[in-house]
């Protein structure tokens, strides 16, 4: 694994790149990229992974113009150009399928297959009410029963966190208020540009997910013309970390058809 900072956009960007293979582009979400989670090896083993902390994640820069999702995709869209990658499968993962709907809309040539792990990004209930539950309303126990199938063992002990991890914690999710905050959790406009994501596509969500509803994944997923869902039991909005090598397989299996 190399882990290094390269100039996009005029922001210091942390961009992580792990095993060979052909190149895979891994989106985070709303917690971050932590490259000891058992699923990276997994996925690394048998392609290239290669995960940017987006504007205002990890160690990752935060200039005043980046306030949104958009924002975020053309900063990857400029990325691969700088990486000199033309065409190449995309995950991504909570927000980070937000952003590679973004990506896939604006340049849907330059994605051969994508893969969207407990996506948000769209509007697809009724005005009055919220599609993804507001976790910054409510405390961080209840938020977990929403976030993992199994929240007590994956509770996190702040206590043996650094400094510099509990920091990358805190930013990580101002920068994550930041950007879903108004509208909350979607861009009004994307599901109009959905059709032009017509590579094949694949969403994923955690039997326990609940952030994202199974009815509010199929409802997205029907935006895209070549699209399909998977489910994975005894996980919920992070199955890459309750299920590693379910996960992985699923994608990967997607990936090498």
């Amino acid at each position: 694994m190399t882990a290094k900072t390269i100039k996009i956009a005029g922001i210091d960007l942390e961009l992580h790149d792990i095993g060979q293979g052909a190149p895979v582009l891994w989106l985070h979400g709303g917690q971050g990229f932590n490259p000891k989670h058992a699923f990276v090896d997994l996925i690394a083993a048998k392609r290239r992974l290669i995960v940017p902390s987006h504007p205002g994640f990890g160690s990752s820069g935060l200039p005043d113009w980046v306030d949104s999702v958009d924002d975020i995709a053309h900063v990857h869209l400029e990325l691969l150009d700088k990486l000199d990658l033309r065409c190449l499968d995309v995950v991504g993962h909570s927000i980070g399928g937000w952003i590679a709907a973004e990506m896939a809309t604006k340049s849907p040539e330059r994605i051969r297959r994508l893969v969207m792990i407990g996506p948000v990004g769209v509007k697809v209930g009724s005005p009055d009410k919220l599609d993804i539950p507001d976790v910054f309303a409510m405390s961080q126990d209840d938020a977990s029963k929403l976030l993992f199938h199994d929240p007590v063992k994956m509770k996190v002990d702040q206590t043996k966190l650094t400094d510099d991890e509990l920091t990358i914690m805190f930013r990580n999710r101002e920068t994550l208020a930041l950007l879903v905050w108004e509208p909350w959790m979607h861009n009004p406009k994307l599901m109009r540009r959905l059709h032009r994501a017509a590579m094949p596509a694949l969403f994923i969500r955690g039997a326990s997910d609940g952030l994202v509803s199974d009815a509010y994944m199929s409802q997205y997923a029907k935006l895209l013309p070549n699209a399909r869902t998977h489910t994975i039991p005894a996980a919920g909005h992070a199955p890459q970390l309750e299920q590693p090598e379910k996960l992985a397989s699923a994608v990967l299996d997607f990936l090498e058809k």
